[in-house]
C-alpha cells in the first residue's frame, strides 16, 4: 500500500487528467514516461494548496514520500517530488544531499534533472557551501551523464558569485564529450555566466577551441 501522502496527490491529478495533453506531453518527452495531462501552472496551483494543507514533519518521511512517488510512471509526481523538496528546504540537512543524487540517476531525463537544478541544487550549495566541491567534483567524474551536466550546470543563477575555477575545470574535464546534454549544458553554463562576465566567456571559448561546436554556438549566442 502507498503512502497516504503520494495517494492523495494521486487522487488530485487523476481527478483533473487530460489524456488528449497527456498524449502531446508523452511524445513530447519521446515517450519515456506517462502523463496526467495537466499545464504547468494547473499543476503547481494544486500542489501549493496541497503542500500548505499537508506539511511534512522530518526529513526521513520527506525522503519516503519523493522516492515513492518518484518511483511512479506519471512524469508529473516526479515534477511534485523535485517541488515538494524545494518547498520543504527547511528540512534540508547535510545528508540530503543523497536524496538529491537518488533523484538525479532515477527516470532521469533533461526536464527533471534541470527542474532540480533549478529548484534544489544551486539553493543547496548555498545552505551547504562545504559540500560543494566535494560533491561537484564526483559527479563531473562519474561516467552518470546527468551528473556530469549538473556538476557544468549547478551555478547558473551564482552570477557574481559563480567560481570560475570550478566551471573551467568541469568543461575541460568534459570537453571531449560526444553527449548531446553535457556539450549543451557546456554552452548554456558559459553562455548564463556571459551575462556577468562576457569577456571571460569569449577568453574561455577562444581558448579552448576543441570545444564542441554545439558548446560554441550556445556559449556565444547573446555577446
Amino acid at each position: 500500500m502507498g503512502h497516504p501522502y503520494v495517494t492523495a496527490i494521486k487522487k488530485e491529478f487523476t481527478a483533473l487528467a487530460n489524456s488528449t495533453k497527456a498524449a502531446g506531453a508523452k511524445a513530447y518527452l519521446l515517450h519515456q514516461f506517462e502523463f496526467y495531462g495537466l499545464q504547468t501552472p494547473e499543476r503547481r496551483k494544486i500542489c501549493k494548496a496541497f503542500y500548505k494543507a499537508n506539511p511534512v514533519n522530518n526529513h526521513s518521511e520527506l525522503t519516503k514520500i519523493i522516492k515513492e512517488a518518484f518511483n511512479e510512471p506519471q512524469r508529473e509526481l516526479h515534477y511534485f517530488a523535485i517541488e515538494l523538496l524545494s518547498h520543504h528546504h527547511k528540512l534540508w540537512t547535510s545528508k540530503t544531499i543523497t536524496l538529491i543524487e537518488w533523484m538525479l540517476t532515477h527516470n532521469s531525463w533533461w526536464d527533471s534533472v534541470d527542474s532540480t537544478n533549478s529548484n534544489v541544487i544551486g539553493k543547496y550549495f548555498i545552505k551547504f557551501p562545504e559540500l560543494l566541491e566535494n560533491t561537484t567534483n564526483k559527479w563531473n567524474q562519474s561516467s552518470n551523464i546527468w551528473l556530469q551536466r549538473m556538476s557544468i550546470l549547478f551555478q547558473l543563477s551564482y552570477k557574481e558569485k559563480t567560481n570560475t575555477e570550478l566551471l573551467a575545470k568541469y568543461i575541460v574535464n568534459r570537453i571531449d564529450t560526444n553527449e548531446f546534454f553535457v556539450n549543451k549544458a557546456i554552452g548554456w553554463a558559459l553562455r548564463a555566466y556571459a551575462y556577468t562576465h562576457k569577456k571571460w566567456v569569449i577568453r574561455f571559448v577562444k581558448d579552448h577551441p576543441q570545444l564542441s561546436n554545439l558548446s560554441k554556438r550556445e556559449a556565444l549566442k547573446h555577446v
